[in-house]
C-alpha cells in the first residue's frame, strides 16, 4: 500500500504564511505608531505664529471704492454747436472762470444781432409814444386853460349884468344867458379835467404795455447773449477736470455733455461693500479710509438702497481734514466699523477660518519645540483678527500657517 507523503510540505507553507502575516501586522503597527505618535517636524521659521491677544476688538466691514466730489457740475450743451478748440483735458487743475473748450454756432451772432435791433427799435417806438402822450397831454390841459379863461370872463360879464339886471338896465334874459354861459364854460372844464385824468390813465397803461413788450425783449437779448458766451465752456468753481467727452470737430447737439467739473475741496469717498455684509451698515458709523497715503477718518452718510453686481453703495464723509493732495476717482480702501467687542480674546485670522464655527488650531507648547492640536469656537472676525470664545487664552501662541493637510495631534518644531 502506497503512503502520500504530502503532510510535512503544507506544514512549511502554513508556517511561512503565519510568519509573513506577522511581519505585515508588524509593519503596519509601527505605521500607525508613527503617524498616531506624528513625527512631522516644521521649521518655524517657514511658519506664521501670532499670539492670542485680550482686548477691545473692532468688528469691521471691508470695503474698496474711490473718491468723488460731493460738489460737481455736469455742463451740458445750450445749443447746436461745433467744438472749434480744446484748451484743456481731463485731470488739469481749472479755476472758476477757466475756458475748457471753445464752440462755434454763427447761427447765435444773427440771433443776438436780430434781437438787439428788435429791442433798439422798441425802445424808440416807447420814447415816440412817450412824446405823443406828452403832446396830448399838454393839448388837453390848453384846452382846459382856454375853457378857464372863459369861464372867467362869462363870469364877469354875469356879475357886472347881475348889477345892471337888478337896475333895470339889462333885461332878463341877457342876463341868463350869462348865467348859462357860464355854467356851460364850468361843464366843460369838468369834462376837460375828466378826460384829462383818464387820458393820462390811458398813456400810463400804453407805456406799461410797451416797457413790457421791451422787458421782453430784453429777455430775448440776454438769452441770446448767454446762448453765445456759453459757446465758451468755463468751469463755474475751482476744481479738476474730471471728464470730457467730446472731440475737436464733432458736432454738439442741445443737452449733450460737455465736461463734468468736481471740486478737489469737498471730497466724499464712494465705497462698494458685499451685499452680505450690508445689513450690519448704519448711517453715522465710523469709517477708517485708507488712501495708500494715510488713514482718515469718516462716517457713513448715505447707504444705497439699491444693490449691484451683489454690493451696495455706501457713501463716506470725512471727520478730518483731507490732504492737498487727495483727487478725485483717486482709489481707496475702507473699514467700516460695525461694532467693537469689549475685553475679549482675539488672533490675527488665519486663512480659511469661519466665524462662529470651531476649527482646529496648533498650539505652541512651552518652549515652542512642539504644537498641539486644539479645537477652538471662533466668534466674530473682522478683516485682520477673529474673536476667540473657546479654546485659547490670551498669550497662546498658535500657528497661522494653513495646517489643514496635516491630521496630526502634535507637530515638532525646530
Amino acid at each position: 500500500m502506497d503512503v502520500v507523503k504530502q503532510k510535512p510540505s503544507d506544514n512549511k507553507s502554513i508556517k511561512r504564511m503565519v510568519i509573513s502575516v506577522i511581519v505585515l501586522l508588524a509593519l503596519l503597527s509601527i505605521y500607525l505608531v508613527k503617524q498616531s505618535v506624528s513625527q512631522v517636524t516644521l521649521n518655524k521659521k517657514d511658519l506664521v505664529i501670532a499670539q492670542v491677544t485680550q482686548g477691545d476688538l473692532k468688528v469691521t466691514v471691508d470695503g474698496y471704492g474711490k473718491l468723488v466730489s460731493h460738489k460737481q457740475e455736469l455742463i451740458t450743451a445750450l445749443t447746436r454747436a461745433t467744438v472749434k478748440e480744446i484748451l484743456l483735458k481731463p485731470g488739469a487743475v481749472v479755476e472758476q472762470g477757466s475756458i475748457i473748450v471753445k464752440l462755434e454756432n454763427p447761427e447765435l451772432d444773427y440771433q443776438l444781432s436780430s434781437a438787439q435791433q428788435q429791442l433798439v427799435s422798441l425802445q424808440a417806438n416807447s420814447r415816440q409814444l412817450a412824446l405823443n402822450q406828452q403832446r396830448e397831454i399838454i393839448a388837453e390841459k390848453s384846452k382846459i386853460a382856454e375853457y378857464s379863461a372863459m369861464l372867467e370872463a362869462a363870469s364877469l360879464k354875469r356879475e357886472a349884468e347881475e348889477k345892471l339886471f337888478k337896475q333895470g338896465i339889462v333885461s332878463g334874459l341877457t342876463f341868463r344867458e350869462s348865467q348859462l354861459n357860464e355854467k356851460q364854460l364850468k361843464t366843460k372844464i369838468s369834462l376837460a379835467n375828466q378826460s384829462l385824468i383818464h387820458l393820462q390813465k390811458v398813456h400810463q397803461e400804453a407805456l406799461l404795455i410797451q416797457q413790457e413788450s421791451i422787458n421782453q425783449q430784453l429777455n430775448t437779448v440776454k438769452n441770446a447773449r448767454d446762448r453765445l458766451n456759453a459757446l465758451n465752456v468755463t468751469a463755474k468753481f475751482d476744481g479738476i477736470l474730471q471728464r470730457l467727452p467730446i472731440n475737436l470737430g464733432q458736432s454738439i447737439n442741445p443737452g449733450q455733455e460737455i465736461a463734468l467739473i468736481g471740486s478737489t475741496s469737498d471730497l466724499i469717498a464712494e465705497i462698494q461693500v458685499p451685499q452680505s455684509q450690508a445689513s450690519t451698515i448704519r448711517i453715522g458709523q465710523a469709517v477708517e479710509v485708507d488712501t495708500r497715503q494715510a488713514i482718515i477718518l469718516g462716517k457713513v452718510s448715505r447707504i444705497d438702497p439699491i444693490v449691484k453686481d451683489n454690493a451696495v453703495l455706501i457713501d463716506v464723509i470725512f471727520t478730518e481734514s483731507l490732504k492737498s493732495d487727495m483727487r478725485p476717482e483717486q482709489n481707496v480702501n475702507a473699514e467700516i466699523v460695525t461694532d467693537v467687542l469689549k475685553n475679549v480674546a482675539y488672533i490675527e485670522r488665519p486663512a480659511n477660518i469661519q466665524a462662529k464655527h470651531q476649527q482646529p488650531m496648533y498650539r505652541l507648547e512651552q518652549g515652542h519645540n512642539k504644537a498641539t492640536r486644539v479645537e477652538i469656537i471662533f466668534g466674530q472676525k473682522t478683516s485682520r483678527y477673529v474673536a476667540i470664545e473657546q479654546g485659547a487664552s490670551p498669550g497662546d501662541s498658535f500657528i497661522l500657517t494653513d495646517l489643514t493637510n496635516y491630521q496630526t495631534q502634535e507637530i515638532a518644531l525646530n
